[in-house]
């Protein structure tokens, strides 16, 4: 259980950042979850009248207010049109913490969260054993988009098309670097997230392909840490401080100029949670400011700090790609067109725009895993709208969301590739 003071504290911050909520329903107009359902209470104006209630409603149905505040994808679409400007995803995630401050943890997630997230080691290790004997509990579905799916009833696993771990991850291959300036020229920090080190260590490669091509020097600190964005999203507020307090100090001894990630929901989590949620310490705050300033998608780095441009050779345009906006980079960061503008770096290939681009594909990360029925529902739309552009690519900034498309594309046996936008760029280069 949490400090009572601490728990106090939080239900302040919350009525403090309530009151600017006008009730005007803008946000049921874009909320994913209400198009699918039409439940008022899981929209964020719904689940705000809740929290203005929350220390009472929390003594009497603790349990009711944890189901409708985890029933949230947490896309932001809500706060991206609200007029009023509400915090939306920072109000959701301290009411988390407050509810689960309350509660306790569940069991599992305690084991998740503070036995293996925090300590970056174990965690890789059991990820690696478990890549070598993976093949025993799941078999081959699609060489195109590598999936697989269980071999046996799992209720954990369902009845899901997903990657396979990566039998080699990033950090066995490239576990650190640090590289002089070249010619004077940028250096950056990597940092690769979770997905991509574990599940798609591709993109990693290309990331430091692109980079290399263009000169810029990497800082690639080992043991790297976790975001956080998984125990955050949970509520677990403690270990959420201790995975951004690992990777400051990971991170503290380099020198460089931006820090880049391929993974939409780790550069939101960098540029907006590190410096908003992990703590009231000034000096802290300050650092996280800091690099918070500095963090940049790479499609974002590579479009408005290199000014990458095609060769403008012309090339054999034999397939199209179509771009899903992952909700954590064009919501949240408003980027949008540079990864767009990274796919068009490839001569070979023909952009052509999906309906409902930006609208989310039902990922939520921890969302489809509590609620997978709904997850379904959302992510068949974006498969539909994928399928009848007519792409043989589908290119998204977001490893969350590549899982989830490539669930939704194997389970109807489409023949669609999923790729991230600097993977496209990266084979066009020596």
């Amino acid at each position: 259980m949490a400090d009572v003071r601490e728990l106090r504290r939080l239900l302040l911050e919350l009525d403090d950042q309530l009151v600017s909520c006008m009730r005007c329903g803008m946000c049921q107009a874009v909320c994913p979850l209400y198009a699918e359902t039409g439940r008022e209470a899981l929209v964020a104006r719904g689940k705000i009248v809740l929290l203005e209630q929350l220390a009472h409603e929390m003594i009497k149905d603790p349990e009711g207010v944890k189901d409708k505040l985890e029933t949230c994808l947490l896309c932001g679409a809500c706060a991206a049109s609200c007029p009023s400007g509400v915090k939306v995803l920072d109000i959701f995630l301290k009411a988390r913490a407050v509810l689960a401050g309350y509660l306790g943890l569940p069991p599992v997630k305690r084991l998740i969260f503070r036995g293996l997230l925090v300590r970056p080691g174990l965690f890789n290790a059991l990820l690696s054993l478990g890549s070598k004997f993976q093949g025993l509990f799941t078999r081959p579905v699609s060489e195109m988009l590598g999936s697989s799916c269980a071999r046996f009833s799992s209720e954990v696993l369902g009845d899901r098309h997903f990657p396979a771990l990566a039998g080699e991850p990033l950090h066995k291959t490239v576990p650190s670097l640090d590289e002089p300036r070249k010619a004077g020229g940028l250096k950056v920090a990597f940092f690769p997230g979770c997905m991509v080190d574990k599940v798609f260590p591709r993109v990693g490669a290309a990331v430091l392909k692109v980079l290399a091509h263009h000169q810029v020097a990497v800082f690639l600190p080992a043991n790297q840490a976790c975001c956080g964005i998984p125990a955050l999203s949970s509520g677990d507020r403690p270990s959420f401080q201790k995975l951004v307090d690992m990777n400051l100090e990971r991170f503290a001894g380099g020198d460089f100029d931006y820090l880049v990630t391929p993974c939409a929901t780790c550069t939101s989590t960098i540029k907006k949670f590190w410096p908003s949620l992990a703590g009231a310490d000034p000096a802290k705050r300050e650092t996280l400011d800091k690099l918070a300033a500095k963090t940049l998608d790479i499609n974002a780095f590579l479009v408005d700090v290199l000014k990458v441009q095609g060769t403008g050779v012309p090339g054999a345009h034999d397939r199209k790609v179509t771009v899903h906006d992952p909700c954590h980079l064009k919501k949240s960061l408003g980027v949008a067109a540079q990864p767009r503008a990274v796919v068009r770096l490839n001569p070979n290939v023909d952009l052509v725009e999906m309906a409902e681009a930006d609208v989310c594909c039902g990922c939520g990360g921890s969302f489809t895993l509590l609620h997978y029925d709904l997850a379904q529902k959302i992510g068949k739309k974006k498969r539909d709208n994928i399928v009848a552009s007519g792409a043989q690519t589908v290119a998204t900034g977001c490893p969350a969301c590549m899982l989830q498309i490539t669930d939704m594309l194997s389970k109807a046996g489409d023949q669609v590739a999923v790729r991230h936008p600097v993977e496209l760029y990266a084979e066009t280069l020596d």
